[in-house]
């Protein structure tokens, strides 16, 4: 549920100017998650969330453009609670997730900077990876075997 909701909160940030946790709790309420101040709190810390000035001249959350930020320990984390398996054909990786977790974690993907992943199509349980080359998909695969092999040490 709570990556669920994650993925909805950098929906709804992406699409509304969201100035207050205040307002991101109703509007999540207002989609069907039942959320207090405190959860929200803590989603916008755990998804790093940063309020920044919008084109309308008012405060508004949005994800952090900062790469230097532990992304690679947040995708970890995503990766190892959310991926179900991962195979690939070609150039091509398939990764599946738990049902509605693809953005989130086709997001922490995108932001860690794995190496040889030229871009990324999430769905709602699948992520299709294309690789700069067939050559490099074992690199990536094996970065995925060690993460998952952690699963359960680091939470």
């Amino acid at each position: 549920m709570r990556y669920s909701r994650q993925n909805k909160i950098l929906d709804l940030i992406n699409n509304y100017e969201i100035d207050t946790q205040e307002n991101l709790a109703a509007i999540l309420r207002n989609h069907g998650y039942d959320v207090t101040q405190a959860t929200v709190s803590r989603d916008i810390k755990e998804l790093q969330l940063v309020k920044v000035l919008s084109s309308s001249g008012k405060y508004k959350y949005a994800v952090s453009s900062h790469k230097d930020l532990p992304a690679s320990e947040r995708f970890s984390k995503i990766f190892r609670e959310t991926i179900t398996s991962f195979t690939s054909s070609g150039n091509i990786v398939v990764v599946k997730t738990l049902s509605g977790c693809g953005p989130a974690a086709g997001e922490a993907i995108d932001t860690c900077g794995l190496p040889h992943i030229v871009g990324s199509i999430a769905g709602d349980n699948t992520i299709f990876l294309l690789a700069d080359s067939e050559e490099n998909v074992p690199i990536i695969l094996e970065k995925f075997q060690e993460m998952l092999a952690t699963r359960g040490k680091n939470d």
